[in-house]
């Protein structure tokens, strides 16, 4: 009888443990990669169109489409905007052909280089990040001036944590693109 109640004692820690290790190479197993995570990031770029604003375009037979030597790198530095009737200001907002420098009652704003680079996001911390898309603050830090119309830093701040980073890694995975996007310029400047 103590035979018995030993073997069933064993037999029971055996499979108890083997449960264990079962369980932790499942949960382990479901632990996205950094390859994972990239990809996630890659989706939700896409899906939010952050190209549509990031990214210059060229004209194809289906009309104008991001520039894929130059993705989420922003407003060109070597492109200027025409001349803008002020007087349209007072109801409309303006984008230029690539949808990347906008006119509005702010000034003008500019779209920010978001690949790998340095003049893009290339230096920038996680926290920096954090900053830009939940707070709405200029290269991620807290006390510089606000991100400018028409970036929608008020719907990527209900992003959760998980997607943040994901954007974030998928960014810093881009190809580096040189490109110093010019400052935005305020009303009295156009």
């Amino acid at each position: 009888m103590k035979s018995t109640v030993s073997m069933i004692i064993a037999t029971a820690l055996i499979c108890g443990v083997s449960a264990c290790n079962q369980q932790d190479k499942t949960s382990s197993s479901q632990l996205p990669t950094k390859q994972d995570t990239i990809k996630r990031g890659e989706y939700l770029v896409a899906t939010m169109g952050c190209g549509d604003c990031h990214s210059p375009k060229i004209m194809t037979p289906q009309g104008p489409a991001p520039d894929p030597e130059r993705l989420l790198s922003g407003h060109r530095a070597d492109e200027n905007l025409g001349p803008i009737d002020t007087s349209t200001l007072k109801s409309w907002v303006l984008f230029n052909f690539n949808n990347t420098a906008v006119v509005g009652p702010w000034g003008t704003s500019y779209a920010a280089n978001l690949t790998s680079d340095a003049t893009g996001v290339g230096n920038w911390t996680e926290e920096q990040f954090f900053t830009a898309l939940r707070k709405g603050k200029y290269k991620g830090l807290e006390n510089s001036r606000p991100l400018l119309p028409p970036m929608p830093w008020q719907n990527t701040a209900q992003l959760n944590d998980g997607d943040i980073k994901a954007i974030f890694a998928y960014l810093k995975s881009t190809n580096p693109v040189d490109n110093v996007v010019p400052a935005p310029k305020a009303p009295g400047q156009l």
